[in-house]
């Protein structure tokens, strides 16, 4: 969906002067933005720009630097901002966790803030359920209220997220504030919560502000975008007038080389490294793979398709239930394969949700870095020492192991993550969205570590949505369809349009490769 032309209006929050030191560094400088009624107004930086810091200030977390200033609806507000005091502004917040409640039904987490606001000691849950369906069929949204939130898909939680923050502010609504909610999205996903963003504002009544590391979302879904470097202002500019090398040498200060450096190599005639035979789990049928020393090899395909279930389940970090995958003299039962005997075979997996999945993030960076290799280290230093290492081999930012990694920006996280895994050695690679949330600079130290590790000869399975990332990074991409692999693509093919077609216009033709 291509954004609306905007119609210049009086704004409805007026940014100027936004400044915020915290002991001798200032991360927000003189910052400025004004946002239209209609718009959907993209923020943008590199991790550590400001980014979080700006939207605190408008959460009333932070209390900005004297002089900054704040108007919404041409009316000056005092800054700080009072704790809940957004909701009064006509303010609402998305962000990437959603904080949604999984064992809670749709409709409690829709609703829980009103009801527990309310004079009434009754609730009817029946006619909170009507009142959930009317909302959600305003704005063609079709999800049972009576629901678990657990069994909702990724696109159907962001959404209830989004219904939430609708909900909560009414007719007072000005400024809905979408911080990266789209991380977990599936390419359909987005545009489906975008469909829907754009009828929120179709009145012409409220705004968007829309935080993303996706560049194809942002110069899809934006009217006009703000970018942060180092906290300070780098201008507002009209989405159209921008493409993506140019967005990027704004937000980074000069061009990524984000392109690959080689073409995509042949691997006919090079003994398989790794082979997976008759892979069967969730939505996979008996599907047949290999890869090579040195080969990266990309899978996708649309939500549904499989592509996403075929890693964890090679790993067994979920169920399978049949197959085997053989890597050199190892060969391992996927029915009943545990992530133990895999590390023993020498394979990895870096999950999609490192968060969730793949970290303790109230541990500190040397406790998470050093857990695979935790039995060789004796002393406490020794476990600085190897997380100082990985800190620099990786470019993770602050050199501090002692720092807590869930305070670390998402990039790092993940450099990190990449580094408490690399150090082993590993024989193949099995990687899920591996630069999702990622800022550019991140991303591109990513894409040179993935190089440098499969120029080693370690085999490197990547799977992905992202359709640019596939085109710079792999040697082949397998698109799955239903369950099976339909299409192999490799040389000249491996393109970000011709992914991108191939996906969406995918047969039910089963190939072995």
């Amino acid at each position: 969906m291509s954004p609306t032309a905007r119609v210049e209006r009086d704004p409805v929050v007026n940014i100027v002067g936004l400044s915020k030191t915290f002991g001798t560094h200032r991360v927000l400088d003189n910052v400025g933005m004004t946002i239209h009624a209609g718009e959907v107004h993209g923020l943008l930086g590199e991790n550590g720009s400001g980014k979080s810091t700006l939207i605190k200030v408008l959460a009333g977390f932070h209390e900005p630097d004297p002089g900054s200033s704040l108007q919404v609806r041409g009316r000056d507000i005092a800054l700080p901002i009072s704790a809940g005091g957004f909701r009064e502004l006509g303010i609402s917040f998305v962000h990437q966790d959603l904080a949604l409640v999984p064992d809670l039904s749709v409709v409690e987490n829709l609703r829980v803030g009103q009801v527990v606001a309310g004079s009434s000691p009754w609730i009817s849950w029946r006619r909170e359920r009507d009142y959930a369906k009317d909302l959600f069929a305003t704005y063609g949204i079709d999800i049972d209220p009576a629901e678990p939130v657990s069994a909702l898909s990724a696109t159907e939680k962001a959404l209830l997220a989004l219904m939430r923050a609708v909900d909560e502010l009414d007719d007072r609504r000005t400024l809905l504030v979408l911080d990266e909610p789209t991380v977990f999205l599936p390419r359909e996903g987005t545009d489906l919560l975008f469909s829907v963003v754009r009828n929120i504002i179709a009145d012409r009544k409220a705004a968007v502000l829309f935080v993303s590391h996706d560049l194809d979302e942002v110069l899809t879904h934006t009217d006009r975008v703000t970018i942060l470097r180092d906290g300070k202002p780098q201008g507002t500019h009209s989405t159209s007038s921008l493409d993506t090398e140019s967005l990027i040498e704004l937000i980074v200060g000069s061009a990524v080389a984000d392109e690959r450096h080689n073409a995509p190599r042949d691997f006919n005639g090079v003994a398989a490294l790794a082979r997976v035979r008759e892979l069967s789990c969730d939505r996979v049928n008996s599907v047949d793979l290999s890869v090579h020393p040195g080969e990266i090899v990309g899978i996708t395909g649309i939500a549904g398709s499989g592509y996403d279930d075929v890693l964890p389940a090679l790993y067994g970090a979920s169920r399978a239930d049949g197959g085997e995958l053989s890597v050199g003299e190892h060969t391992l039962a996927l029915v009943s394969v545990s992530p133990i005997e895999s590390l023993e075979a020498g394979v990895v997996y870096i999950p999609p949700d490192r968060k969730v999945e793949g970290s303790a993030p109230e541990l500190s960076v040397a406790d998470n870095v050093t857990l695979p290799v935790l039995s060789r280290l004796v002393r406490p230093r020794h476990l600085k020492t190897v997380a100082m290492r990985i800190a620099e081999t990786c470019d993770v930012r602050p050199r501090d192991p002692s720092a807590t990694y869930g305070s670390l920006s998402g990039g790092n996280q993940q450099k990190a993550l990449f580094g408490k895994w690399l150090q082993l050695d590993p024989r193949l690679i099995l990687l899920a969205e591996p630069t999702q949330g990622v800022d550019v600079g991140a991303r591109a130290r990513i894409f040179e570590l993935l190089r440098a590790t499969a120029d080693g000869g370690a085999a490197i399975m990547v799977a992905s949505s992202d359709y640019e990332q596939l085109a710079v990074l792999c040697d082949r991409v397998l698109v799955m369809a239903n369950g099976d692999i339909v299409t192999e693509l490799t040389g000249s093919d491996i393109a970000k349009r011709t992914i991108s077609d191939t996906v969406l216009s995918s047969t039910r033709e089963v190939v072995n490769v």
